[in-house]
């Protein structure tokens, strides 16, 4: 066999063994690791303040809990408002402007969102139900929640509840 295929040979061995020196540089240095030293566990600062949405709605871990959770909102026409900005955001691509399903992105899909002004939304569903989904998604929906703070969900929440139907009988009424 030539030497320079002994050399590559013996060159190939190290890396197989994922024995190569500075392979574990990183995991082996000198630092804190998270959640370790002095002050892993610190509490909250006396005077802290809790972030937005957090005081009006528990945390809850399925979509079960958060149905029986009511409504912390008022329908205010400021929360109403609030909602129609997060609904246009968020709701507008794939329920349309209307909320009854008929979004750029919702007719391309197999099966046609959801018609938020049915009167099964409007009147049988809690708004807990409508928080729920909006907030862990559904078989076809994404979760938002992680993209709004509880407080924005309840106002989206309240404008699906009281602004959609209201614009949709404006709508109606003005032709």
């Amino acid at each position: 066999m030539k030497p320079y295929r002994w050399i590559a040979l013996l060159a190939l061995i190290p890396s197989l063994a994922m024995a190569w020196p500075w392979s574990k540089d990183m995991a082996n240095q000198i630092s804190i690791k998270p959640q370790e030293g002095p002050d892993a566990t610190r509490p909250f600062p006396q005077r802290s303040v809790p972030m937005e949405g957090t005081k009006t709605t528990p945390y809850v871990h399925d979509h079960d809990a958060a149905m029986k959770l009511p409504n912390p909102n008022p329908a205010t026409p400021e929360s109403i408002a609030r909602g129609k900005s997060m609904f246009k955001i968020y709701c507008v691509p794939c329920h349309g402007d209307s909320g009854t399903g008929d979004g750029l992105v919702g007719a391309k899909l197999i099966v046609r969102p959801f018609d938020l002004t049915a009167d099964r939304v409007q009147k049988e569903m809690p708004e807990g139900y409508i928080f729920a989904h909006v907030t862990f998604g559904g078989p076809l929906m994404p979760s938002y929640g992680n993209d709004m703070y509880p407080s924005e969900r309840w106002d989206l929440v309240n404008y699906v509840r009281h602004g959609l139907k209201a614009e949709q009988s404006a709508a109606v009424g003005a032709k």
